[in-house]
C-alpha cells in the first residue's frame, strides 16, 4: 500500500544526504517534496499541514544543524511524526476487555468494508488469546451476511448467535449479550448492518442496539482502498455513535495510503487492527511506531518475531532441539520447518516485515519452489528421509520421476539440507560458549 510514498520519501532523504549540513534552504525543499508525496498519497490536507510544521520545527533546530549524519536526523524526525500522527504511544489502541465477561464489541460501517469478514478475523484474534468468543449476526437486512457469519463460525469452531426470523436488531442484540452471559462467555462480537451510504434508519437502528446494550467497544470498520472517502465516513460515524476505535481493512492493496494516514488526526479515535489479506489469520493489532517503520522501508522484526513465536510450538522446538543435538536435521525437519513458516503466512507477507522490503509494493516471489520440495520429500521413502547418504544416482532417478523434478533438485535440496546441518553446528558453537543446543537457541534463529 505504501509502495509510492516510500519511494518518494526516500528520495527526498536521498537528496539530504549529499549535503554537507542542514540548511534552511535545503530543509525547505526536502520539507516542500515530503508535503507533495503526502498529498499524493491521498492524506488529509489539515493533517499533511500539521504534519509538514512540526517536521520543519524540529528539523530547523540546534541539534540538527550540528549534526554529522543530517539525512540520518531527518530521517528520524519524519518518522516519530509519523508515529505522532498515527497514533503515538496511546494505550488506547488496546481492547478494552470488561473484567465482568462478556467484552461487548460493536463492529460497524458501511456494507462492503468487510465488516463480516472482520468479525470474523477478531473472533480468531481472540481464540488465540484464550478467549471464548460469540459471534452475533445482527444484519437483518442480507440474509447473506447471516449465512458467511455462520460459515466462519463453523470454520473457526466458534458459536454463531442468529435469528433469522426476527426483523428487530436491537432485541437480537439484547438476546445475543443474555445468551453470552448464560454460555459464560469472554467476548461477544456483534456483526451490524450497513448500508451503501450513511442514512438516518441505520444510524438510529445503531444508537437504540448501542443504548440497549452499553458495548464497551463500537469499532468502525474502513475499508482503506475508499482513501478520504473512509476518513470522511469514519467521522461521521464517530459524531454519531462516539466511536472507541477504527479497524481498516484491505492494508495489503494497492491504495495509497491517506486513510491510515489521516484516520486518527481526524477522527480523534485509534486505529485498534488492521487487516493485512483475505486469510482469517491476516489480521493484526495496530502499533504506530510499526506501521511508521514500514512506510519508511525500516521493516517490523518485531511483528515478524512475534509470527515466528506464534508458529513454533514450544514442545515441537523442544523435540527438534533435541534431535539436532544428538543426530542434526533430516528431510521431515525440512518439511516441518517449511510447515511452520506457512503458519506465519504468505513468504511475500514474511518478506515485507524485513528491512529493505517494507516499503515496496508487491514482491514477485515464486513459491512454487516450496511445493517442488514438498514434492520431493514425498516421494522418498521414510528411510531416505532420515538418511540423505543412502541416496544414490537410482534412488535419486526414482524420486525425482515421481515428484516431477530433475535429478539436479534433488541434489540441490540435498545440499541445502547439509548447509542447514553445518549452519546449526556454527551457530552452537557461537551461542554464548554454550556447547548444547536447546529450544531457546532455536527461537533466536528469528530473532
Amino acid at each position: 500500500m505504501f509502495a509510492t510514498l516510500h519511494d518518494k520519501l526516500n528520495a527526498v532523504f536521498k537528496k539530504i544526504k549529499g549535503q554537507a549540513k542542514i540548511t534552511e534552504d535545503n530543509i525547505k525543499d526536502a520539507v516542500k517534496q515530503v508535503r507533495l508525496a503526502l498529498l499524493e498519497a491521498d492524506v488529509n490536507y489539515k493533517v499533511v499541514k500539521k504534519f509538514i510544521s512540526a517536521v520543519q520545527e524540529k528539523a530547523l533546530g540546534e541539534e540538527v544543524l550540528k549534526s554529522l549524519t543530517p539525512d540520518q536526523v531527518f530521517i528520524k524526525i519524519v518518522h516519530d511524526e509519523l508515529v505522532n500522527v498515527l497514533g503515538g504511544d496511546d494505550q488506547s489502541t488496546k481492547i478494552k476487555l470488561n473484567p465482568i465477561p462478556p467484552t461487548k464489541i460493536m463492529l460497524v460501517g458501511l456494507q462492503g468494508s468487510g465488516k463480516t469478514t472482520t468479525a470474523g478475523k477478531l473472533a480468531k484474534y481472540f481464540q488465540k488469546n484464550g478467549k471464548d468468543v460469540l459471534l452475533v449476526a445482527d444484519d437483518i437486512y442480507r440474509p447473506a451476511a447471516i449465512d458467511q457469519l455462520e460459515i466462519l463460525g463453523k470454520q473457526l469452531k466458534v458459536d454463531v448467535f442468529s435469528k433469522r426470523d426476527e426483523q428487530d436488531a436491537v432485541k437480537i442484540a439484547k438476546e445475543a449479550v443474555q445468551h453470552a452471559k448464560s454460555a459464560a462467555k469472554d467476548v461477544v462480537i456483534i456483526d451490524t448492518a450497513g448500508r451503501l451510504h450513511i442514512d438516518e434508519t441505520l444510524m438510529e437502528e445503531l444508537k437504540n442496539i448501542k443504548e440497549a446494550i452499553n458495548p464497551d467497544e463500537i469499532l468502525f470498520v474502513a475499508d482503506a482502498m475508499t482513501g478520504q472517502d473512509a476518513v470522511n465516513v469514519a467521522k461521521t460515524f464517530n459524531e454519531m455513535l462516539d466511536i472507541t476505535g477504527v479497524i481498516l481493512t484491505k492494508l495489503d492493496g494497492d491504495a495509497r495510503g491517506g486513510a491510515a494516514l489521516s484516520i486518527r488526526e481526524v477522527t480523534g479515535k485509534p486505529l485498534k487492527f488492521v487487516g493485512t489479506g483475505e486469510k482469517l489469520d491476516a489480521f493484526e493489532p495496530f502499533y504506530p511506531d510499526r506501521m511508521a517503520s514500514r512506510i519508511l522501508g525500516m521493516g517490523d522484526i518485531v511483528t515478524l518475531v512475534e509470527m515466528a513465536q506464534d508458529a513454533i510450538e514450544e514442545d515441537e522446538a523442544e523435540k527438534l532441539a533435541t534431535k539436532i543435538q544428538k543426530k542434526g536435521l533430516d528431510f521431515n525437519d525440512m518439511l516441518q520447518q517449511m510447515k511452520m513458516i506457512k503458519k506465519m503466512g504468505s513468504f511475500e507477507s514474511i518478506l515485507k516485515l524485513l528491512p529493505g522490503f517494507s516499503g515496496l509494493g508487491n514482491i514477485d516471489v515464486d513459491e512454487s519452489n516450496f511445493k517442488r520440495i514438498e514434492a520431493i520429500i514425498n516421494s522418498m521413502t521414510p528411510l531416505e528421509r532420515t538418511n540423505y547418504k543412502i541416496l544414490n544416482a537410482s534412488r535419486k532417478r526414482r524420486i525425482a520421476k515421481g515428484s516431477g523434478t530433475s535429478v539436479s533438485e534433488v541434489n540441490k535440496l540435498i545440499q541445502q539440507l547439509q548447509q542447514m546441518n553445518k549452519m546449526m553446528k556454527k551457530f552452537k558453537k557461537q551461542f554464548s560458549g554454550k556447547d548444547k543446543i536447546d529450544k531457546n537457541m532455536l527461537k533466536n534463529l528469528f530473532r
